[in-house]
């Protein structure tokens, strides 16, 4: 983790706030792949991922924006309440969950409240190496909607689509505008509610195979009907263990002294992830992309099980 000085804070709408970090020692921080997000441990000692909304080339500082939940479980909350111009915080290194694919002819960037933020970062990028995009961006009104004045001002302004106020049920009808008719080499990326990327996706499977529909959770994954079974873990160095229907993976580890990198323990993050090498995993995270979950050769180790009795890792 790197110790990061928080430089400026903005309010930009009533419930969200953006926070400019720098190194505490100034060292540069960038850049970053758009798309990337890090994490932050807050006040509380509670760590979140935000996404980087910054322009990615930039190296003397991160932006990111925090929306406080309501409730909070403490994070969003301590970041709103404690946080001032001035402290510390501690960070990760960019992680990239989300990026640009890199031939695509075309990207539409379609985005809900906060999930605009990493949808920015890609606009930065894509407007500087002078890729087409365009960038709608939906919010219940323009006062909730974050960085409105950064974009209007934008050298992409042009490319921007404000869709304000569309109340739920119009959002299909946008969309459906939005995502029909696009050219085989388009790629769409989403970011927002859950409900809301569902419609993304659902509209944009109409014309587009689903590996060019890219998708960022910051939300934990829908909770599974079945806890499942209990199952054999075997390590690649010999050591078998077994994972009880009411223990995570990384959760025997740990008993065992085999520390797993982790972050959120909700299956968005992908920290934990390891390598499979026997076995089908039972996916339960919301951090691999469905061509990766098909390939069934990595686990998500604090939310995924196994299918069978019997799963093998690399550690």
């Amino acid at each position: 983790m790197i110790l990061a000085r928080v430089s400026d804070i903005v309010n930009e709408t009533d419930t969200v706030k953006s926070f400019r970090l720098v190194r505490s020692d100034g060292a540069p921080l960038g850049p970053y792949p758009a798309g990337a997000h890090i994490d932050v441990t807050g006040p509380t000692g509670i760590t979140r991922q935000y996404s980087l909304c910054g322009p990615p080339h930039e190296t003397d500082s991160f932006l990111v924006a925090v929306k406080r939940e309501t409730p909070s479980r403490g994070g969003s909350a301590a970041m709103h309440d404690d946080v001032r111009v001035g402290s510390e915080l501690r960070i990760s290194e960019p992680r990239n969950l989300f990026g640009i694919a890199p031939h695509a002819a075309d990207h539409v960037l379609v985005g809900a409240g906060i999930g605009v933020t990493p949808l920015l970062a890609m606009a930065h990028q894509l407007h500087r190496e002078r890729r087409n995009f365009r960038l709608h961006y939906f919010a219940s009104a323009r006062g909730q909607a974050a960085f409105t004045d950064l974009l209007e001002l934008s050298g992409f302004a042009a490319r921007v689509r404000f869709h304000f106020g569309v109340p739920r049920p119009g959002q299909q009808e946008a969309l459906d505008a939005i995502l029909s008719y696009l050219g085989p080499g388009t790629h769409v990326y989403t970011c927002g509610p859950k409900e809301f990327m569902r419609r993304v996706t659902v509209t944009a499977a109409r014309s587009l195979p689903e590996d060019r529909v890219h998708i960022e959770h910051f939300q934990p994954p829908d909770p599974v009907g079945e806890t499942g079974s209990e199952f054999e873990l075997e390590l690649d160095t010999g050591e078998v263990f077994t994972v009880p229907v009411d223990r995570s993976i990384v959760d025997v580890l740990a008993e065992n002294g085999f520390d797993v990198d982790t972050s959120c323990r909700e299956g968005v993050c992908g920290t934990c992830v390891l390598p499979v090498l026997e076995g089908e995993p039972d996916h339960r995270d919301n951090c691999l992309t469905r061509k990766e979950k098909a390939a069934n050769d990595q686990i998500a180790t604090c939310v995924s099980r196994a299918r069978g009795r019997r799963l093998v890792i690399e550690f």
